[in-house]
């Protein structure tokens, strides 16, 4: 699967646009320029999975930081603050990880 089978490839340029320079990102607006806020339950966690590199079913801090990376292999790394924005924002349980349905929370809040 490539991100670009569920997502416009114009939206996801326009999103990594808005958040290019470190300690820009956030979360919301990000989702909703890249057009995840507006797919079902079902296509956030196809994008989750795809998201997911070791195939745990969590996503940690390691691969939030990369997290850009994976809708753009150019785009920048996640600051350390960014990552552990985007951790608090979705760890509802406060595991230390994010699962599919707590990403999915997130994406649609």
């Amino acid at each position: 699967m490539s991100i670009t089978d569920v997502l416009s490839a114009d939206d996801i340029a326009a999103a990594l646009l808005e958040c290019q320079d470190p300690d820009t990102f956030e979360p919301q607006k990000f989702f909703q320029t890249s057009g995840l806020a507006k797919m079902s339950a079902s296509q956030v966690k196809d994008v989750f999975r795809f998201i997911d590199n070791d195939q745990s079913g969590y996503l940690d801090e390691e691969e939030l930081k990369f997290f850009l990376q994976k809708f753009e292999s150019g785009a920048r790394e996640l600051t350390e603050s960014e990552t552990k924005s985007l951790m608090a924002a979705a760890d509802n349980d406060g595991d230390g990880k994010i699962g599919a349905d707590e990403f999915q929370e997130m994406v649609h809040s």
